[in-house]
């Protein structure tokens, strides 16, 4: 099972539950959690192969493993923890991880916040994941990582960013980032089935106004998918949660307290004070 950790403030506050993205860990979250344990529940786990849930891939059938594999991982920590039904926020492919869950499991998903939501791949990322795929086995795997983060975070305000996730990503086994490398085969047929299928889940998009390779993909889509919302968050790229903590915290949190408190009859629209992009 996942290493996780858990912030319990009451036994009937909502849960808040934190996925981060490939190369980090639940520590990149470490400029949320004093905010949203105010209010929530929280509940922050480490991906396979990530932070301290290094010993997760022990047996020769679960060497190889697809988005599927890695989404029931985070449901296992809900059944362990008897949560029946929780908030997610996610980062970067974290976002993937947690649209994938509302598929395989929509009655445990209560809304979805989405930092830096990787909706769709442009050319440019798409060029990105098959020079990666063409070089994996070539260089170390820390020069590529540190060029994508370069990519897609270049801003001189983005580089505790850049540079958090990077170390991060340092702690990773370069057998565990080939394996995660793999799913990028996954990722295209992936996100356009997603963008097709409107699941209805209140759905907030918190994205970076610097965020050049993904923002204009979710501009798209909020247009397109029911209860879902976009915020830009100014002088920041792609992992907002960082760049300006203060920001992404308060629009979260606020959204999320509207979402608990609703009563059922109530239009999303008209409690969140939100409006679709």
């Amino acid at each position: 099972m996942l290493h996780y950790k858990t912030h319990l403030i009451s036994e009937d506050a909502p849960w808040v539950v934190f996925v981060h993205g490939a190369g980090g860990s639940s520590s990149i979250w470490f400029m949320q959690i004093k905010e949203f344990v105010k209010h929530f529940n929280i509940l922050l786990v480490d991906l396979r192969g990530h932070g301290r849930s290094k010993q997760i891939t022990t047996t020769k059938e679960e060497r190889h493993y697809n988005f599927a594999d890695v989404t029931r991982d985070v449901i296992d920590v809900l059944d362990e923890l008897h949560i029946q039904k929780a908030h997610f926020i996610g980062i970067s492919l974290g976002t993937i991880l947690i649209r994938n869950l509302s598929e395989m499991a929509p009655e445990r998903v209560e809304s979805m916040i989405m930092g830096g939501a990787i909706i769709r791949l442009n050319v440019r990322a798409q060029v990105l994941v098959a020079v990666g795929n063409l070089f994996k086995r070539m260089v170390p795997y820390m020069w590529l990582y540190s060029f994508f983060a370069w990519i897609i975070m270049p801003k001189a305000r983005h580089k505790k960013s850049r540079v958090l996730f990077v170390n991060e990503a340092k702690k990773v086994a370069q057998k565990e980032f080939m394996r995660w490398f793999t799913l990028t085969y996954e990722i295209n047929p992936l996100l356009k089935y997603f963008e097709e299928k409107d699941t209805g889940i209140p759905t907030l998009y918190l994205m970076g106004e610097e965020d050049y390779m993904f923002l204009p993909a979710v501009e798209y889509i909020v247009n397109r998918h029911t209860n879902s919302y976009l915020e830009v968050i100014r002088n920041s790229g792609h992992v907002c949660n960082i760049d300006q903590p203060q920001e992404f915290n308060s629009r979260a949190i606020v959204f999320l307290k509207k979402i608990s408190s609703r009563n059922c009859s109530t239009d999303i629209a008209s409690i969140a004070g939100l409006a679709p992009c």
